[in-house]
């Protein structure tokens, strides 16, 4: 018998993905939305398919995580409050990640894996870091919180991902960001030699699916990135590319790290992409394209070329 799976956050970006991956193949699914959506969105042969079951919650209503979890074999939790108020982020990533895991368990779920983010061991330099090897030392409320969300999954024996950066159709924040940085600089970044475990979108979903349908359960903390990490240079050349596309002075000299953060000095978000760009920020482990069978795929520089006219597109409109 196919499991009965929930997912969370299936109108982000991430659990997007994997809920049109998983209603593709799976007889059984249920998504859980904050609101109800509305036409053409509902509806058997509309966004989702014929498989696909949609319900109304929300992880700060217990109430309707009871309901939700009802009859639920698999749990793939994909929620989550990103960038901002600190209530939020600890009701919603902290709080709410407690009261569903808490609902699964009473209902009988066998298999709950959680999305989250490598961003709870805090800034780099990491390089080849290996699973279990580094602290949790999250700098942020969105990373404290889902630090602490963590926590509730793993002690009911579940197992979690930690991805770094995430990139592909759907992405408003990562290449976006990228791209407001050096359009804010005179010439092009020269952002040295660090490497970055980055992950497409749709490689995520699919070892995500296939970390909750796996015949063994994997629990622990996983990192979940491409094997290969990626040199600064090409993710700032992807950046230029979809820069060039756009009005604007032309181009001066490549600008340092440090010269660019002198510049940029009252600019929150580029200090940020900065510190994140000059060090190296690599997670190291095997686990999950061995474990699960997952493809890993070609890697970033085969596969953004995929996604660039979405983020054209994107930018074109902001």
């Amino acid at each position: 018998m196919e499991p009965r799976t929930l997912i969370t956050g299936a109108t982000g970006f991430i659990g997007g993905r994997l809920a049109a991956t998983a209603v593709a193949e799976l007889p059984h699914v249920r998504l859980l939305t904050r609101r109800p959506l509305t036409p053409p969105a509902t509806g058997a042969g509309d966004r989702w398919g014929p498989s696909a079951e949609t319900v109304t919650g929300d992880l700060r209503d217990p109430d309707s995580l009871r309901r939700a979890c009802e009859g639920v074999d698999v749990l793939i939790h994909c929620a989550s409050a990103i960038g901002t108020d600190e209530d939020t982020a600890r009701s919603v990533n902290d709080e709410g990640t407690r009261a569903l895991v808490d609902a699964a368990v009473r209902a009988g779920v066998t298999r709950i894996v959680s999305l989250s983010t490598a961003s709870v061991h805090g800034r780099g330099p990491f390089r080849a870091a290996a699973p279990g090897t580094l602290p949790l030392a999250p700098g942020s409320v969105t990373s404290r919180t889902r630090a602490a969300g963590e926590q509730y999954v793993l002690d009911a024996g579940g197992t979690v991902l930690r991805p770094h950066l995430v990139y592909g159709t759907g992405d408003r924040q990562l290449m976006p960001g990228i791209v407001r940085l050096l359009a804010a600089l005179p010439g092009p970044l020269d952002g040295g030699s660090s490497l970055h475990s980055m992950v497409d979108v749709d490689t995520l979903a699919r070892v995500l699916l296939d970390a909750a349908l796996a015949p063994q359960p994997a629990p622990g903390a996983h990192f979940v990135n491409h094997p290969e990490p990626v040199p600064v240079a090409d993710v700032l050349a992807s950046g230029e590319a979809l820069l060039a596309g756009r009005a604007g002075p032309a181009r001066g000299p490549a600008v340092g790290v440090a010269e660019a953060r002198a510049l940029l000095a009252d600019v929150p978000f580029a200090q940020h992409h900065l510190a994140m760009l000059a060090d190296d920020h690599w997670f190291d482990d095997d686990r999950p394209w061995r474990e699960w069978g997952t493809d890993p795929g070609p890697g970033f520089a085969a596969t953004i070329a995929d996604h660039l006219p979405w983020y054209r597109g994107l930018l074109g409109r902001s």
